[in-house]
């Protein structure tokens, strides 16, 4: 794994963080290694959203205590914000500025001087990918484009430690796959980033290493791989072409597999946990012929981080914004989107 330090970029412990009586986050336990992605999922409401306005300082919470390079959120918590980058999901650049102007703006923000802050601007648009738009307005920039701006803002300083609250929400898969890029080109100069996400997929390529939060606490933390082996091995699955032989299917597959068969009424699908995929897909392949029923397709496949994050929260999965598979995370019902004192 990357990041050879010890000593974690952020550890939250025993988080509390109310709204009128109900607990966003309730003892919220987190430890971050340094020199990782590692991406926070939950359902709506979970509470992600919160722990980062309250690791980035911008909300106070109630109880509990939390680090971010060694410093305490709530005694230092403009040392904090020295160290830190945020990204909401929203691009904060000003479009009436292009690309450069955007920058250096920033830079001068951060008290950098003019000529420091011209140079880091030019630093920044060659690393993401920008060098050939600098002087456009960045009204006229590209989802994708506007989104590696954002993020070329938010290291002007260089952080150690990068909060991402869902970055990719309403692109389209090439702005997704660029925004990807630029992450991990962050990560490999050595930025922590702490990634929050509605698409499970985004998770399944950034993520190091994944916690899952629900009603403001984690409920499972590992690295996808790992997230996913929890709740089994490969599957079985069958697609009819008769949507009424699904209940047949279904006893073969219970013969076939390891657990019980799962069933999809409107996809036609019927799908069962195997340890032994090779011999358990032949024999389903010989007692589907052999009962006359008939598959429009058969296969296996590795269980997804989708049914991981199912399995573990109780909480189905929607689409959300954009492309892409979601979990249903949108900031929207999180507290913390609609109020807060900052820290």
């Amino acid at each position: 794994m990357r990041g050879a330090q010890t000593a974690p970029a952020i550890t939250a412990e025993g988080l509390v963080k109310r709204y009128r009586g109900t607990a966003a986050l309730d003892g919220l336990r987190l430890r971050v290694a340094r020199g990782v992605v590692h991406g926070l999922l939950g359902p709506n409401g979970a509470g992600k959203t919160t722990a980062v306005r309250c690791l980035t300082t911008l909300l106070r919470f109630d109880a509990g205590r939390a680090e971010v390079c060694g410093h305490d959120v709530a005694r230092r918590p403009e040392r904090v914000r020295e160290l830190i980058g945020l990204t909401g999901q929203y691009a904060a650049v000003d479009e009436t500025l292009s690309g450069r102007q955007n920058l250096v703006m920033f830079g001068r923000l951060f008290k950098l001087p003019a000529a420091a802050a011209r140079r880091r601007a030019d630093e920044l648009l060659a690393q993401f990918g920008l060098a050939g738009a600098a002087g456009k307005s960045a009204a006229h920039y590209s989802g994708g484009m506007r989104r590696r701006l954002d993020l070329a803002a938010a290291m002007v300083r260089t952080p150690e430690v990068l909060f991402l609250d869902e970055p990719t929400t309403g692109l389209d898969p090439r702005s997704r796959n660029q925004v990807w890029d630029a992450v991990r080109a962050l990560v490999a100069r050595g930025t922590t980033v702490l990634l929050t996400t509605q698409y499970l997929e985004e998770a399944d390529q950034l993520a190091d290493r994944v916690s899952v939060l629900d009603a403001g606490r984690i409920v499972a933390e590992g690295t996808p791989d790992e997230l996913k082996a929890r709740i089994g091995g490969d599957r079985i699955e069958v697609v009819v072409r008769h949507a009424a032989d699904l209940p047949a299917v279904a006893a073969i597959l219970a013969r076939a597999g390891d657990g019980p068969p799962d069933t999809d009424h409107d996809r036609r699908l019927a799908s069962v946990p195997v340890t032994d995929r090779v011999g358990a897909l032949t024999g389903v392949v010989r007692a589907l012929h052999d009962a006359g029923l008939a598959a429009e397709d058969i296969g296996t496949r590795r269980p997804t981080l989708d049914e991981a994050f199912l399995r573990l929260t109780g909480h189905g999965t929607s689409t959300g914004t954009g492309t892409g598979t979601g979990t249903g995370t949108g900031t929207e019902r999180d507290p913390a989107a609609r109020e807060g004192t900052a820290a």
